[in-house]
């Protein structure tokens, strides 16, 4: 189990993250995960469980590189949340996540859908518009 808290916000959940991927605990990011979570890489095909998750959050944590997050949005309806959210990896990926976090009975709020590419990845129509 890692040292770091929970967020008891959902507004927090993507600071939550940023700081455990940064610190590079695998396991620490894993915490941030319910144990039935989905999570839709960037191919569109969702994984789910803690080793499918794990296994695609490896690579960018292997790239050792920082992740910063500015939350665009969150919508909170009792105890589920839809967090927009921009990310950047060390300026080599970024994209706009669709992600839905749920507070769980114990009173933390835990991803149960991560989709980090949910919005495409950022600057992708400006490029797509540009090859028109």
């Amino acid at each position: 189990m890692s040292t770091f808290i929970l967020p008891q916000r959902p507004e927090d959940v993507p600071t939550a993250f940023a700081e455990r991927f940064n610190s590079g605990d695998a396991d620490a990011v894993r915490e941030l995960y319910e144990p039935g979570a989905c999570f839709v890489p960037e191919s569109g095909a969702p994984v789910r469980g803690a080793d499918a998750i794990a296994a695609q959050n490896a690579p960018f944590l292997a790239l050792g590189l920082p992740i910063s997050v500015t939350p665009r949005r969150v919508h909170v309806v009792d105890d589920i949340a839809l967090l927009l959210v921009d990310w950047e990896i060390g300026g080599k990926v970024a994209a706009t996540a669709t992600d839905v976090a749920r507070r769980g009975a114990d009173g933390y709020w835990r991803y149960l859908i991560d989709s980090p590419f949910g919005a495409g990845r950022r600057g992708a129509e400006d490029q797509d518009q540009a090859e028109d």
